[in-house]
């Protein structure tokens, strides 16, 4: 498969939106499958690579595009912000 924008955004992603809601769980290896959480109800949503290369960006939205056989979804990729509890060593020897 070749790596489109939205196949790239996806191997860096943390967490994605779709059609409103926060998935935290999903894979990423040529298929793109997530799952959510909406109220007691768990949503699944399936795209292939063909569906994933066919997705288009809303600059507007700054959000993607795509579709499956459920129909069209609107999906936003997000990268969390990283730390650690390490110090520099500077710092400790100031303490």
């Amino acid at each position: 498969m070749t790596a489109t924008p939205l196949t790239t955004a996806l191997a860096t992603s943390d967490m994605l939106i779709i059609d409103g809601l926060h998935a935290f769980d999903f894979t990423f290896d040529q298929h793109l499958l997530i799952e959510s959480m909406d109220g007691r109800e768990l949503k699944r949503w399936t795209f292939s690579p063909d569906q994933l290369s066919a997705a288009t960006f809303d600059d507007s939205l700054q959000s993607w595009l795509l579709s499956n056989d459920d129909g069209e979804h609107r999906l936003v990729c997000l990268s969390a912000v990283k730390g650690d509890n390490n110090n520099d060593e500077d710092e400790a020897d100031d303490a």
